[in-house]
């Protein structure tokens, strides 16, 4: 019997309308674009297959280093979910905040912090992005909006509703998006957040970066809600699906909840459908799903997605992403290489960065 669910389930997969646990998408959203013309800028184009092929070539970096034990505790790879995070950045404009889970090493990548920083917090040296201090799943840089990664699942919901609280406060202007897996979808402080944010109208984009298995239980087997988009519809808050292996797409509706918040309209609801090429974590063995589902899912790759683009476009040739290609690997040895020669923090630092004040009474010596 399970054997015939799989057959039909991947049959399903491969004709274009399918369901990852439960996760429908639609001939409609799975059908290439059909157009005559590019939609967007050359220099946008190329941003997003440089941003997407960055953070692929890190991630596939960081994976061969944890092998290695370079890189050492949690690590959760971003490969295969790049357009999420590019798509988002091309949308949005600088003074934006940014939030996610602690699979949080494509984000800033794609905003524009140096790989450096990001490889060198990796190995827990001072020179990295927080001092060392944080590892894979605490990353942090103000400069370019990026308010973490965060580590208790759902925790940054509520954070990120209380950036969007802030720029509406000082009359900024600007919006904050927070990310979160499928699994963080669950928890109770969503439902406190969206009930804030719409009853405040913040200007707050919630993105659900749904890969389908959480942890490692499909959407079905944990939801009685398998379309998440529709959670935000009980707050009566805009949500839609979007299909988040497509660059284009998401790029579109980020523009849509942005144009939403800035207008002071509030909050909206997207629920990212996304996947995952590797586990959810390093130690993740992935026997809840078969090699034939991630295979058929490669075969959207929105890397490869945007670079047909190009090309059929005549947007750039072959020869110029390939010197692309070549830059980047550069830039990822690069980093390992500042990782390598960079020092391990001092005991002292661990007083450090604790306190605003930096002589607050409760730092004994």
């Amino acid at each position: 019997m399970a054997a015939c669910v799989f057959c039909f389930n991947f049959a399903l997969i491969l004709t274009g309308a399918f369901s990852l646990g439960n996760k429908k998408i639609s001939d409609r959203q799975m059908a290439k674009k059909e157009t005559q013309a590019p939609k967007y800028s050359k220099e946008t184009y190329m941003y997003w297959y440089e941003s997407m092929q960055l953070q692929r070539k890190f991630e596939e970096k960081c994976g061969q280093l944890y092998g290695m034990q370079k890189i050492k505790g949690f690590c959760h790879l971003y490969i295969g979910q790049e357009a999420c995070s590019s798509g988002s950045k091309s949308a949005l404009r600088e003074g934006d905040k940014y939030i996610t889970a602690y699979r949080d090493h494509g984000i800033p990548l794609a905003l524009g912090t140096s790989p450096n920083a990001i490889m060198a917090e990796l190995y827990g040296k001072i020179t990295g992005a927080s001092k060392g201090k944080g590892g894979s799943m605490h990353i942090f840089d103000k400069e370019v909006g990026f308010v973490g990664g965060h580590g208790i699942v759902g925790a940054q919901i509520p954070l990120g509703a209380g950036l969007a609280f802030a720029e509406k406060y000082k009359k900024t202007g600007n919006v904050s998006i927070t990310y979160f897996g499928d699994g963080a979808s669950r928890q109770g402080a969503l439902h406190e957040a969206f009930n804030m944010a719409m009853t405040w109208k913040l200007p707050a984009i919630f993105v659900v970066e749904n890969n389908g298995y959480a942890m490692g239980t499909s959407v079905a087997r944990t939801s009685n809600v398998t379309e998440l988009y529709q959670l935000g519809e009980a707050y009566d808050m805009p949500s839609e699906a979007v299909d988040a292996m497509d660059v284009e797409a998401v790029h579109e509706a980020v523009s849509r909840a942005a144009a939403r918040a800035r207008a002071g309209e509030g909050p909206t609801f997207l629920e990212f459908r996304t996947y995952r090429y590797r586990g959810h974590s390093m130690s993740d063995p992935q026997k809840y799903r078969s090699k034939e589902e991630v295979e058929a899912y490669k075969e959207r790759d929105p890397i490869e997605q945007v670079k047909q683009r190009i090309l059929d476009f005549g947007i750039a040739t072959q020869a110029d992403l390939d010197a692309i290609d070549a830059k980047i690997k550069v830039q990822v040895q690069e980093s390992v290489d500042f990782a390598e020669a960079s020092p391990f923090p001092t005991a002292d630092e661990a007083y450090k960065d604790v306190y605003v004040q930096e002589d607050y009474p409760f730092i004994a010596e």
